[in-house]
C-alpha cells in the first residue's frame, strides 16, 4: 500500500494575508496555490524547473491594476512576478519562484476588428489562430508564423518578439504592433503608440513613471546611437528586447514598444495589443525538394532564397524520420517519395505565394527550372503541393519538428537550450558546418532543422540530464555555441527569447548593457518583473544557466527504470500541443472544456512525475507496490482502505490532488496519438488509479461501470426493470446518487436472433472446405453495441452477406476496457487473457476477425499490448479496413443510387491513433460513389463512460456544445450525418434526441 504523500510549501508563499488583501482590493480572477496547479506550472517547454509560490488568472487589466497596487504597499514589495503566456517557452522564461500571472484562462477575448484600416485589438491570452480564425472571413492574417501558433497567446509572442517560418517576408511580431496597453509597476495603465516629436515631448515633460520611462529611453536614443549602430547585429534576427536599435522608427517616431517587444515582462504586463494585419496570400504552393544529405540541403537553400521565394525550410534527417513515424505523415507521404538509392536525408521546402493562379504558376516554373538548369543538380527528385490542405499538412509536419525531437526511446533524448541562434544566412552553412563538428566533439546526437532564409538554426543536441557527466555539457556546449555565433556575426537568441540565458546579454551588448539596466531600473526600479532576466537595475545578478534547477535533478530521484514503465508521463518536454485551443481539433477535451493546465496531458504527466518523485523519495517502489498489492489479502484492504478514508489526517494527501487531474481525463488517447512525445494519459492513469485506490475506496459508481461487461448480459433478462431505472426521472435520481448519469435505454429483444447467425466455433470453421473459409468473416461485437445498438451488428452481418460472404458472431467475450480505464489493472489481465486467448482460436484459422467500435477494437492493439510476454495478439480489424479489403467486391455489390451528402463524425480514438482509418473511411465510400465529408469537430464529450459518470457531465455536454452540435444539426439539411462510435452516438441520443446511423448501416442500404 502506497504512504500518505506529503509535498513541499513554497519557499516564497506571499506573505500572511496577500491573497486576502488582494481580494480586498478588487481582484476578481482565480487564485490558485494547489501543490497541483503550483507542480504544473514549474516547467515550461525548457529544461529548467521552478516551483512558483501560486499563479493569479486576471480576469481583466482592473486586475492587474489591483495587483500591482497590491503589490506596491510595503508588506508585499518583496514578492516577485512573472507574466505567463502559452508556456512553450524553450528558455525559463516564465518561470519563477514568485507569483505567475497567467491571461490565457480569462483574457483572451478579441476586442475589435477593423478590416478596413486592417487593424485589431486584443487581450494579451488570445491565442494566434484563434485570432487568425477570427480575421479568415476579412480576408485578413495576423502574420508572424510559429510552430507553436495554436496554443501560443498574443502577450506571449511580443513577450519573445516571437517569429518563425516566413520571417524574412513578414518580419517578426514587433514589425506588426502598433500599440501595446500596460500596467506598470506603479499600476499606471498605459497605451504606448508611436510617438512624433511633438507628443514625446508632451510626454517627456510629464513628472510620473511614464514621462521618466520616455525620458530614460530617447536620452539613451540620442546619446548611445553610434554605440548602438556598431554593437546591434544587421540580421533579420537582430536582438529582440530592450531593442535600442529600433527606438526611431524609419518615418522618424519614436516608439517605446522596440524595448517592450521580446522583453519577456521584465517591465511592465501587457493587457491588450493592437495589431497590424494583412491580406491573406490568395494562392500558395509548396515545392518539396529531396537530398542525398543536410548540408547539400544547406547550400541548396541559399540558392533558393536567390529565386524570391517566401520562405525556405530545411528539416535534418533524424527530424525526417521521427516525422514519418508520425501521425501527420500518412496524409503527406507522397510528396516525400522514397528513391531508388533510399530515402531522402535532407529536404527543403520552399513556399511560393501568388494573386493568382497564373502568377503562381510561373513564379513555380521558375523555381524549378532554376533547380533543373543548375551547373550541378544537388537535389534527387522533388514534388509539389498546391492544395491548401496538402500545403498545411506539410506545415503541420513541419511544425511538429521541435516535438517529435523528443519522440525517441531511452532516458537520451534531445533538448532545448542552443536550439534558436541565428547568423547571416550567407555565413549559415559554414556555421552549422562548424556546429555539428562541435556537437560530434562532444560525442552528442541531434536533429537540426532551421529557417534557411533567415539564417536560423534549430537544433536540440540529446542528453540525459540524470546523468553527472551530461549536466555539465550544458555549460560547455553553450559556452561553445556563443563563441561560434559571434565568430559568425550572430546571436544566440534569434527566435525564443533570452531567459535563463540572460547571463550572456552583456557578452553580446557589452557597453550598452548598462542602459539596459537603466530602462529596466526606470520600468521596474524594486526589480518586482521577472528578476533576474535580460537585466537588472544597478548590480543585480543575471540567471546563469547552471545555477538554475534542472528537470533532470527531479528525473534523478526517480530513476530510468521506474520512469520507463510510466508510459512517457516522466518525458513530457512541455512542448505544449495539448493546449491546442482550436475545439475542433481532438487534443485535450479536458484542457479545451476548462481551460484549466491541470486537466491536460501535460498537466497530469507533470503531476505523475511529481507524485512518483515523492514516492521514490519515500522508499516506495510504485512496482513493487503493485505487485503487493495484487498479493494482498483482500478483505484486509478493505478494512485498511476504509480506515484511510475516513482519517482526517489523510485530506492533504497529494495522491487525492493528482486523482482530481485524473477524474477528468476521457480516457480518449488523442494524446497517445497526438502527443508528439506520445505521452499516453490513459495508460499511466490506470497505473495511477490502481495503486491509488490500494490504499483509499473507490467511489460506489466504480464496480458498477467497471464490471458493465458482465453486468449487461442479466440487464438484458429484466429489461424492463433496467429502462425503468434509465428512462424515468425516479429511476436516474437514484442512479445519480451512485454517481452515474444519462443512461442510455436498453432497446428490445435484438434482431439478430432472427437472422440465423451462426455463433464463430473455431472447430466448426475448420471443418468448412478451404473456399468456404476464405468467404468467411466473424464479427466481434462489443458489449456495448450488441445491447443497445444491435441494429449495427446486423448491419454488419447483412453487408457480409451482401457481398457474399459467410458471417459469424463471436461468442460474447469480455474486452475489459472499462476494467482498464478504471485501474482494475488485475481483473482486466485475468478478462484480456481469457479474451486473447478466444480470439486467437480463431485467428489461427485464417479468418478475418472484425471489431464494431473503434474504441474497443483498438483496445485489442494498445491496452492488449500491455499483457504478459509470451502470448501471440489476434489482429482485430476495423470495419473500413475490413470493407477497404474487399473493395472489389463492394464495388459490384451496389445497387441503390447514392445520397447526395453523407458526412462522417470518426470516434478520437481512431481519428488520432491509426493515421489510415480516415481515409479508409473515405476510400470505401468512393467505392460506393460517394464523396465522403469528414466533419471537422473535436470530442462528442462521451468517451465511453466517462460522459455518463455524474461528476463529468457538465465538461461532457461543454464538449459537445463546442463542436458536435453544429454538425448534428446539419444533418437537418438532409445530409447524412454518421459516427463510429457507440459512446458518440449516443450521446448524440442523449441531447439532440436524435439517432444517427453508423456508417455500416449506411453502407448497407446502398448495396442490393
Amino acid at each position: 500500500m502506497i504512504p500518505r504523500i506529503k509535498t513541499r510549501e513554497s519557499s516564497l508563499l506571499p506573505g500572511a494575508g496577500f491573497f486576502e488583501r488582494l481580494l480586498e482590493a478588487g481582484f476578481a480572477g482565480d487564485i490558485e496555490t494547489s501543490a497541483a496547479s503550483r507542480t504544473v506550472l514549474s516547467t515550461d517547454n525548457s529544461i529548467y524547473q521552478i516551483e512558483p509560490a501560486g499563479i493569479l488568472f486576471p480576469k481583466d487589466i482592473e486586475d492587474m491594476k489591483a495587483l500591482m497596487r497590491v503589490l506596491s504597499e510595503d508588506p508585499f514589495r518583496g514578492l516577485r512576478v512573472v507574466a505567463r503566456g502559452g508556456g512553450t517557452g524553450t528558455n525559463g522564461q516564465s518561470l519563477t519562484d514568485g507569483l505567475v500571472v497567467d491571461c490565457s484562462r480569462h483574457m483572451d477575448r478579441v476586442l475589435e476588428i477593423d478590416p478596413v484600416r486592417r487593424v485589431a485589438r486584443v487581450e494579451a491570452g488570445v491565442v494566434k489562430d484563434q485570432l487568425n480564425r477570427a480575421l479568415e472571413d476579412h480576408g485578413l492574417f495576423f502574420a508572424p508564423e510559429l510552430s507553436t501558433s495554436n496554443r501560443a497567446t498574443i502577450g506571449g509572442m511580443v513577450s519573445t518578439d516571437a517569429c518563425g517560418q516566413g520571417s524574412c517576408l513578414y518580419g517578426k511580431t514587433s514589425n506588426h504592433v502598433l500599440g501595446l496597453r500596460m500596467v506598470l509597476t506603479d499600476a499606471t495603465d498605459w497605451w504606448s503608440r508611436p510617438l512624433d516629436d511633438v507628443s514625446l515631448a508632451e510626454i517627456k515633460s510629464r513628472g510620473d513613471r511614464v514621462g521618466e520611462i520616455h525620458r530614460t529611453v530617447d536620452r539613451i536614443a540620442r546619446d548611445e546611437r553610434a554605440r548602438i549602430e556598431e554593437i546591434f547585429p544587421r540580421l533579420n534576427r537582430y536582438m529582440t528586447g530592450y531593442d535600442l536599435a529600433h527606438i526611431r522608427r524609419d518615418d522618424g517616431r519614436f516608439d517605446l514598444n522596440a524595448i517592450i517587444c521580446g522583453s519577456e515582462g521584465t517591465l511592465a504586463m501587457i493587457a491588450e495589443i493592437e495589431l497590424n494585419l494583412l491580406p491573406i496570400p490568395k494562392y500558395a504552393a509548396l515545392v518539396n525538394i529531396r537530398y542525398d544529405d543536410f548540408n547539400t540541403a544547406l547550400e541548396d537553400a541559399r540558392s533558393l532564397t536567390a529565386l524570391n521565394v517566401a520562405s525556405v525550410e530545411t528539416i535534418d534527417e533524424k527530424v525526417l524520420g521521427l516525422a514519418k513515424g508520425d501521425i501527420v505523415w500518412s496524409g503527406i507521404a507522397r510528396f516525400f517519395p522514397d528513391d531508388q538509392r533510399g530515402p531522402a536525408n535532407g529536404i527543403n521546402i520552399a513556399e511560393v505565394l501568388a494573386d493568382d493562379p497564373v502568377e503562381l504558376e510561373q513564379k513555380l516554373m521558375a523555381v524549378t527550372s532554376a533547380l533543373a538548369r543548375a551547373d550541378v543538380v544537388r537535389n534527387i527528385g522533388l514534388t509539389i503541393a498546391r492544395e491548401k490542405a496538402d500545403v498545411e499538412a506539410i506545415w503541420a509536419m513541419r511544425k511538429r519538428a521541435v516535438g517529435l525531437l523528443g519522440n525517441v526511446e531511452g532516458p537520451v533524448r534531445p533538448v532545448a537550450f542552443v536550439e534558436d541562434t541565428a547568423v547571416p544566412p550567407d555565413n549559415l552553412a559554414a556555421y552549422i558546418r562548424e556546429f555539428r563538428a562541435l556537437l560530434d566533439a562532444a560525442g552528442v546526437s541531434y536533429g537540426m532543422f532551421g529557417h534557411v532564409d533567415a539564417g536560423v538554426l534549430h537544433v536540440r543536441p540529446a542528453l540525459d540530464l540524470t546523468r553527472d557527466d551530461h549536466v555539465p555539457l550544458i555549460r560547455e556546449i553553450t559556452d561553445a555555441v556563443v563563441a561560434l555565433t559571434r565568430k559568425h556575426g550572430g546571436v544566440l537568441w534569434g527566435e525564443h527569447g533570452k531567459g535563463v540565458r540572460s547571463e550572456y546579454v552583456p557578452e553580446f551588448f557589452g557597453d550598452l548593457y548598462p542602459s539596459l539596466q537603466q530602462i529596466k531600473k526606470t520600468f521596474d526600479p524594486e526589480n518586482r518583473l521577472n528578476p533576474g532576466k535580460i537585466a537588472t537595475p544597478d548590480d543585480g545578478a543575471l540567471m546563469k544557466i547552471d545555477e538554475i534547477p534542472l528537470r533532470g535533478s527531479v528525473d534523478r530521484i526517480i530513476g530510468n527504470e521506474i520512469r520507463a514503465v510510466f508510459d512517457n508521463a516522466a518525458y513530457c518536454n512541455g512542448n505544449g500541443a495539448c493546449f491546442d485551443f482550436d475545439e475542433t481539433s481532438p487534443m485535450c477535451p479536458s484542457y479545451k472544456a476548462t481551460r484549466n493546465r491541470v486537466y491536460s496531458p501535460k498537466g497530469r504527466a507533470a503531476l505523475m512525475r511529481e507524485w512518483l518523485r515523492l514516492l521514490v523519495e519515500q522508499g516506495v517502489d510504485p512496482r513493487e507496490e503493485a505487485v503487493r498489492l495484487r498479493n494482498s489479502n483482500k478483505v484486509i484492504g478493505l478494512v485498511r482502505r476504509a480506515f484511510n478514508s475516513l482519517n482526517p489526517a489523510n485530506r492533504t494527501d497529494f495522491s487525492h490532488e493528482v486523482r482530481a487531474a485524473m477524474d477528468t481525463c476521457l480516457a480518449c488517447k488523442a494524446c497517445a496519438g497526438q502527443c508528439p512525445v506520445k505521452v499516453s494519459v490513459p495508460a499511466f492513469r490506470s497505473k495511477f488509479l490502481n495503486l491509488y485506490y490500494g490504499r483509499y475506496l473507490r467511489p460506489l459508481k466504480d464496480p458498477l461501470v467497471a464490471g458493465i461487461e458482465a453486468t449487461l448480459p442479466l440487464m438484458a433478462r429484466i429489461r424492463p426493470l433496467y429502462n425503468l431505472l434509465a428512462g424515468t426521472a425516479a429511476g436516474r435520481a437514484a442512479m445519480k446518487l451512485v454517481g452515474l448519469t444519462a443512461l442510455p435505454k436498453m432497446p428490445p429483444a435484438s434482431p439478430l436472433a432472427g437472422l440465423g447467425v451462426p455463433t464463430a466455433d473455431a472447430e466448426q470453421i475448420m471443418k468448412m472446405s478451404p473456399e468456404a473459409r476464405g468467404r468467411t468473416v466473424v464479427f466481434i461485437p462489443d458489449a456495448f453495441t450488441a445491447h443497445f445498438d444491435p441494429k449495427v451488428v446486423v448491419a454488419a452481418v447483412e453487408v457480409a452477406r451482401k457481398l457474399g460472404l459467410s458471417p459469424f458472431i463471436a461468442p460474447p467475450l469480455t474486452n475489459g476496457k472499462a476494467l482498464h480505464v478504471h485501474g482494475y489493472l488485475d481483473r482486466f489481465e485475468k478478462a484480456a487473457v481469457a479474451t486473447l486467448r478466444s480470439l486467437n482460436r480463431l485467428a489461427t484459422i485464417g479468418v478475418p476477425l472484425v471489431g464494431l467500435d473503434p474504441s474497443m477494437t483498438l483496445a485489442y492493439r494498445s491496452e492488449y499490448m500491455t499483457l504478459p510476454k509470451g502470448l501471440s495478439h489476434a489482429t482485430v480489424l476495423l470495419p473500413q479496413e475490413w470493407l477497404a479489403a474487399n473493395g472489389k467486391d463492394l464495388a459490384e455489390a451496389v445497387r441503390r443510387q447514392a445520397v447526395a451528402t453523407v458526412r462522417l463524425l470518426p470516434h478520437c480514438t481512431e481519428r488520432t491513433n491509426i493515421p489510415s482509418a480516415v481515409a479508409q473511411w473515405k476510400a470505401v465510400f468512393g467505392t460506393l460513389g460517394i464523396d465522403l465529408q469528414v466533419a471537422d469537430a473535436g470530442c462528442c464529450g462521451m468517451a465511453g463512460t466517462f460522459g455518463h459518470e455524474a461528476r463529468n457531465r457538465e465538461i461532457s455536454e461543454t464538449l459537445y456544445a463546442m463542436s458536435w452540435a453544429e454538425q448534428i444539426a446539419a444533418g437537418e439539411d438532409g445530409t447524412v450525418v454518421m459516427a463510429t462510435g457507440y459512446s458518440c452516438r449516443s450521446q448524440v441520443k442523449e441531447i439532440d434526441r436524435r439517432t444517427i446511423p453508423h456508417p455500416l448501416e449506411v453502407i448497407r442500404d446502398l448495396l442490393s
